[in-house]
């Protein structure tokens, strides 16, 4: 899973600010994607990874590397919560 990730998020971003490359560290604002555009992104990346984004951690999504790295986080974290529940 975490192996393409990165390529997965940089599709999913690609697709809905329609643009063709996202550069890893990239701001958001520098690819044209507005507030609309990251509120879609973020949701679509809710519903594929089954993860919840707080309001405070928003302001993570701003490049596709600290998306990356946010949305790494938490699926690292729920598969460590559900091997600890299975103990």
């Amino acid at each position: 899973m975490t192996d393409n990730l990165k390529e997965e998020l940089r599709a999913l971003i690609s697709e809905i600010a329609e643009v063709d490359t996202v550069p890893d560290d990239a701001h958001f604002k520098d690819l044209g994607i507005d507030s609309m555009m990251g509120v879609e992104i973020v949701a679509a990346i809710e519903r594929q990874y089954h993860v919840k984004i707080d309001d405070s951690e928003l302001k993570e999504i701003s490049t596709l590397s600290k998306s990356y790295d946010l949305v790494l986080d938490k699926l690292q974290t729920r598969e460590t919560m559900v091997a600890q529940s299975a103990e």
